[in-house]
């Protein structure tokens, strides 16, 4: 599957005939083999339930793709709506075999997984304060995250 934009985009380093790619594009949305709020339904769930990513995640991911924003917000917002985020987190950590830091390097490698992840930082920190993370390495951590944030 892909969304519009890709498919335009692809299409356009195939000819130079704009009004060709637009009359296809249409044709495949009349005939409903395109379509973005489909796309980004499927791909949410698939991301949600297989690959156990988090929100943010999802939505940068499809913002990449061309998707508009407003499809993206009902979509994903459906999506992730009466997900605990904070369990999706744990899985996605069993996914990737982390586990329980045990020094402060381990630490931030876990807080920068759940980041890239799409996780909050919240969450990010309620899990590492119930595995007993020492409070300087979480105040480092925080402080690293405001300095990612400000960039």
């Amino acid at each position: 599957m892909r969304t519009v934009a890709e498919l335009k985009r692809l299409l356009r380093q195939k000819t130079e005939e704009g009004l060709l790619v637009d009359l296809v594009i249409a044709r495949l949305k009349e005939q409903k083999y395109l379509n973005d709020h489909q796309f980004a339904a499927a791909y949410s769930a698939y991301r949600q339930s297989n690959e156990k990513f988090g929100k943010r995640r999802v939505i940068t991911d499809l913002k990449t793709k061309g998707v508009h924003n407003d499809v993206i917000e009902k979509v994903v917002g459906e999506a992730y709506s009466g997900v605990n985020e904070e369990k999706l987190a744990r899985e996605h950590l069993a996914r990737k075999r982390l586990r329980k830091p045990e020094t402060q390097r381990e630490s931030a490698r876990v807080f920068r997984a759940l980041l890239r992840a799409g996780f909050s930082s919240r969450t990010i920190f309620a899990i590492l304060k119930k595995w007993h993370v020492p409070d300087e390495t979480l105040s480092a951590l925080e402080s690293e995250e405001q300095s990612l944030s400000e960039e």
